[in-house]
This record gives C-alpha cells, sequence and structure tokens, in this order.
C-alpha cells in the first residue's frame, strides 16, 4: 500500500537486459542508485520485494552498476537493520571488497560506517582483510592508501586495543613507509590517534610496545627518510596534544637529541 504496485513493477523492471537496449544503457545504473530510496520508503518490513533486485543489480557485468551499490550500502544497511544487513548486505559487502579497484573503493569509503552496524564478532573478522586494501590494481593509486590511512583513523575506535595493536599497527606503519606523501601525513596521524588509544587502554604494554617499536623501527633506521618519519610523527603527536606521560617525553627527547648527534657524525 505504500508504493503503487504498478510503479513498483515498473522499477523492479529497470534490470531487465532487454530495457537496457530499448530505453537507456545506463538503465540498471540509474535503478541501483534510487534503490536505497525506493527501500526507505517501502520500509524494512518489505525488503522481500526488492532483495532478488539488489542482488541481481550487486552481480551486474557493468562496474559502475555494482559501483553505485557499493558507494550505498551503508546507507541500506541504516534502512534495514542489523538482522538483514547481517544476512542479505554482508555477503554483497564481501563481494564488493573482492571486486575492482572502482567498486572497492566505495565500500572502503564507508568502511567504517558499515562495519560500525554490525555486531563485534562479525566486526572483527574483517580485521584479517583489511590488509588486503594495501593492495590495488594500479600501484599509482595513492588515493586508495590515504583513504584506507583515513579509515583506520575511525575505525580506531570500534576495535580493542589488542586488535589494534595486532591488526591495525602493521598497516599503519607501512602507510607511514608510503612512496607519496599526503598517504603519509595521515598516517601519521593515524599512529599518533593509535598511541592515544592504546594509553588509555586498561593495560600500558600495547603502548610501551608500540614506542619502542617506533624507535627501533624509525628513528633508528639507517636510511634517513626512515629517520625523518620518526620526526614527523612526533611533530604530528605534539600538535595533537597526545603526549600523555613523562615516558613518552623522554623518549622522544632522547631519540631526537641521537638523531642530531648522528646527523652531526
Amino acid at each position: 500500500d505504500v508504493v503503487p504496485q504498478a510503479l513498483l513493477d515498473q522499477y523492479l523492471s529497470m534490470t531487465d537486459p532487454s530495457r537496457a537496449q530499448t530505453v537507456d544503457t545506463e538503465i540498471a545504473k540509474h535503478c541501483a542508485y534510487s534503490l536505497p530510496g525506493v527501500a526507505l520508503t517501502l520500509g524494512r518490513q518489505n525488503w522481500h520485494c526488492l532483495k532478488d533486485t539488489y542482488e541481481t543489480l550487486a552481480s551486474d557485468m557493468q562496474w559502475k552498476v555494482r559501483r553505485t551499490l557499493a558507494f550505498s550500502i551503508h546507507e541500506l544497511a541504516v534502512i534495514l537493520g542489523d538482522q538483514l544487513t547481517a544476512g542479505d548486505l554482508v555477503p554483497v559487502f564481501n563481494g564488493f571488497l573482492k571486486d575492482l579497484d572502482e567498486v572497492r573503493i566505495g565500500v572502503l569509503k564507508h568502511l567504517h560506517d558499515f562495519l560500525k552496524l554490525l555486531h563485534l564478532d562479525k566486526r572483527r573478522e574483517y580485521l584479517y582483510q583489511l590488509q588486503e586494501f594495501l593492495v590495488t590494481d594500479n600501484s599509482r593509486n595513492w588515493r586508495f592508501r590515504a583513504e584506507l590511512a583515513e579509515q583506520l583513523i575511525l575505525l580506531l575506535d570500534l576495535y580493542s586495543a589488542r586488535d589494534i595493536y595486532d591488526y591495525l599497527r602493521p598497516i599503519a606503519f607501512s602507510l607511514c613507509a608510503d612512496k607519496v606523501s599526503s598517504v603519509r601525513w595521515i598516517s601519521y596521524k593515524l599512529v599518533s590517534e593509535m598511541v592515544k588509544k592504546l594509553y588509555m587502554a586498561s593495560t600500558s604494554t600495547f603502548v610501551v610496545d608500540l614506542m619502542n617499536e617506533l624507535v627501533e623501527k624509525f628513528c633508528r633506521c639507517r636510511k634517513w627518510s626512515g629517520r625523518q618519519t620518526f620526526v614527523f610523527i612526533c611533530q604530528v603527536k605534539c600538535l595533537c596534544s597526545c603526549l600523555y606521560s613523562l615516558f613518552e617525553i623522554i623518549i622522544i627527547i632522547t631519540t631526537l637529541i641521537w638523531i642530531g648527534r648522528m646527523k652531526g657524525e
């Protein structure tokens, strides 16, 4: 009763391949673009009316159609709720993660928005897949890695200190050594926020280990670029007011003096 049946039928027929030949070659893309609005109008109780159409669009041969869905899947998840999202959207989301970069960027840009809607156990399953975002079809696609760094900053609030240290830390360190300056600077902020998050954890083990690794990996690096990275991370930490203890201050001052002596030699 929400939408006239005739109108709904016309909408659902937009995925018919013959319509692309007789009406508009991009009619499927238009259908995908409108789907969240149609779902909101119908309500989650009528999702069964759109489910088959959504799955058809999600497997469409045109990557622009799949890309359109990828950019809006987090909005659809809000409309449908956690139960329908887990059953019907998560499989589609997983498929998009393995798709072309043009499609993957859609889920990456709203990764935090989607994962925060999942239950903790399901959310933790994606920790093992975050590393895959470092690999792209085109290595020159640095904006993809920059977006990953931005999303990781947001994801810090969704995971425990151990998960951050075990899974997000290696990715952050890899991004800090990226060839593109814009990616590195976002990554410095990521490491800064990571230190802040781990410092506030119930145990100090993780933040101490992280600080020690920063010193070993960057401060004492044989290459000047690695030592420069350490200085920049310290700069971002100071700007973000993330120095929370005398321990951190001592480490930073000591290591900066050590770098200065190396330069003098």
